[in-house]
């Protein structure tokens, strides 16, 4: 066997588990695991701005490759700073591993400099949060980390390492080492085989992808199923991209914000919902009392415990999705199995062409739907696409089109500000080798821009293009000191200041470029500028588009109370 610094074996575990890629910053404790990259080689690390940057990067990464993304950071605030992160893949079943250095053992109970517990901070928002306590155990806990990242319901891990034992040595073997075995969850056959008697008896059944299927990797399957028992499907935020949106069996986004008129509609006249991977949150449902109505439900999820947990199903079956869409598809074909639901499906169309909501506004003030209408014409499906939190994520999920599984990133549930640019970089990142000119557009807001726009300097100093579509609906309409009362003064400066910069500059300060546009004739032609400047720059480019101060935005308390505005709003 071969001794090895501890963290040299960790390296080399980093690697056999696919980790191309790191995203950190260096500070005194982790010193030692950044000379064993140096030493072993094969990991490229790209050294960010913030900590909360790395781990949104690995995140990215991570929804794009389907792999397990790693984020490092010091001791201390190091790991504070990652905790949002860590919140964000935990939420939205997301596995990363973030690493933490930590001081020595021996002053971690007395108050040493930066010697927080990140174990019990992160343990809330993590699968799991461990701190290594001797230098032999560190290649296996690493091993482990990775496994529980990957196994049933993907997560977030974090694994802590104090400096002492950072700097341990250790007998290890990579050559007859490899990753630990991951189990998945297989349907119970009677269940899969009660799950289709109930969708064939069905008059107007639909099948609901959540983001399970794209974790999963079932589009395939799932596609497949709907082809061969000829039923309409719907998606749920997390679940966009899973299903092709242009297919005739398409029938829309059913939510309290994110969705589609027909989407709402179509749900609500269906009597029979297979959801698969969806979690039933609340800005999908919405009251439950109208959502589950008098409609049958069977829920799949790899998750146990999710089963009942907002509401009970009429059949409950734990299940990891691919498994669970192959065996229901194998049945229905063993029974030539076809639901004989075509009047439906003619239904759903019928809404799909009546219930739609007007993107073709060419006032000024640039309303934001037509900005969406602009982004659907000019990319086609093999564009990557990130977005975050906000009334630009409503109008996404409202106008945006999805075509493929892992093209369209969204923090859905915990929704961090700040999160397209550093997972723009993740997600471009995770494509150099695989697919080097895919082009990545990250949608973002104006204050969501600011609030981690540091991380422009590592797309910058890394050579990393994408293009950045900004919907800045505050620049336009600044108020002004004199209609707001004296003792909100202080308020309105710092709201100037964050609101009224100019966006344009903050790309130059950052070497990279931008344009702003007022028309909404402008709009095509800045973006295939912006695509071209990326290209040719390899750095970040961004269109500013200077959308109304007050825009309507159809939403509300449940799916059929939806306020819709008239046409020309």
């Amino acid at each position: 066997m071969v001794q090895m610094p501890a963290m040299n074996a960790v390296v080399e575990v980093l690697k056999s588990e696919g980790v191309d890629v790191a995203f950190g910053c260096p500070g005194a404790a982790i010193l030692p695991l950044y000379k064993a990259m140096e030493q072993v080689g094969g990991i490229e690390h790209l050294t960010v701005r913030h900590e909360e940057g790395a781990t949104h990067m690995a995140d990215g990464w991570s929804r794009t490759t389907g792999g397990v993304g790693v984020a490092i950071g010091t001791s201390g605030p190091a790991g504070t700073n990652m905790i949002t992160g860590l919140y964000t893949a935990m939420a939205d079943s997301v596995p990363i591993v973030c690493i933490t250095g930590q001081n020595r053992t021996d002053l971690l109970d007395k108050e040493g400099f930066q010697a927080v517990d990140i174990v019990e901070v992160a343990k809330p928002v993590t699968k799991w949060a461990v701190q290594i306590k001797e230098p032999g155990t560190a290649p296996w806990i690493f091993r482990e980390a990775f496994r529980i990242a990957r196994e049933g319901r993907p997560g977030p891990v974090l694994v802590d390492i104090p400096l002492d034992v950072a700097l341990g040595q250790i007998t290890y073997d990579s050559e007859i080492d490899a990753p630990l075995p991951v189990s998945t969850v297989h349907p119970h056959p009677p269940r899969v085989e009660r799950a289709l008697d109930m969708l064939l008896a069905a008059e107007r059944p639909m099948i609901l992808a959540g983001g399970g299927v794209i974790i999963s990797e079932a589009s395939a399957e799932l596609t497949e199923l709907a082809r061969t028992l000829r039923v309409p499907v719907q998606v749920t935020l997390m679940g966009k991209g899973s299903f092709d949106e242009d297919s005739e069996l398409y029938a829309g986004m059913t939510g309290v914000q994110t969705s589609q008129r027909y989407g709402n509609a179509s749900f609500l006249e269906s009597d029979f919902v297979l959801a698969v991977g969806a979690r039933f949150g609340d800005r999908h449902t919405g009251q439950i009392d109208v959502y589950r109505g008098e409609r049958t439900f069977v829920h799949v999820d790899i998750e146990a415990t999710q089963l009942g947990r907002v509401f009970e199903p009429d059949l409950g079956i734990v299940s990891d999705a691919r498994l669970f869409l192959r065996e229901l598809l194998a049945a229905a074909r063993r029974r030539n199995a076809r639901a004989e639901v075509e009047p439906w499906i003619r239904r759903v169309g019928e809404l799909k062409q009546t219930l739609t909501r007007r993107e073709d506004f060419d006032s000024v003030p640039i309303k934001a739907p037509r900005v969406y209408r602009e982004i659907n014409e000019a990319f086609d499906d093999s564009a990557y696409f990130v977005t975050a939190i906000g009334l630009y994520q409503i109008w996404g999920g409202q106008h945006q089109k999805a075509h493929r599984p892992r093209h369209y990133q969204v923090c859905g549930q915990a929704g961090p500000l700040g999160w397209e640019i550093p997972a723009a970089i993740g997600v471009r990142k995770a494509l150099a080798d695989t697919e080097p000119d895919a082009e990545v557009v990250g949608v973002v807001g104006d204050y969501s821009f600011q609030y981690m726009v540091e991380e422009l300097a590592v797309a910058a100093q890394y050579n990393v293009p994408f293009v950045l579509i900004m919907l800045n609906n505050e620049y336009l309409g600044l108020i002004r000191q004199a209609e707001i009362p004296y003792e909100m003064n202080y308020q309105v400066d710092i709201h100037y200041d964050a609101y009224g910069s100019d966006n344009v500059k903050i790309m130059e300060a950052y070497g990279c470029t931008g344009r702003r546009v007022f028309d909404p004739g402008e709009i095509r032609e800045a973006i295939d500028w912006a695509r071209k400047e990326a290209s040719t720059t390899s750095r970040p480019v961004l269109v500013e588009i200077m959308i109304e101060r007050e825009a309507n935005t159809p939403h509300g308390p449940a799916i059929d109370a939806v306020k819709e505005f008239e046409p020309d709003q």
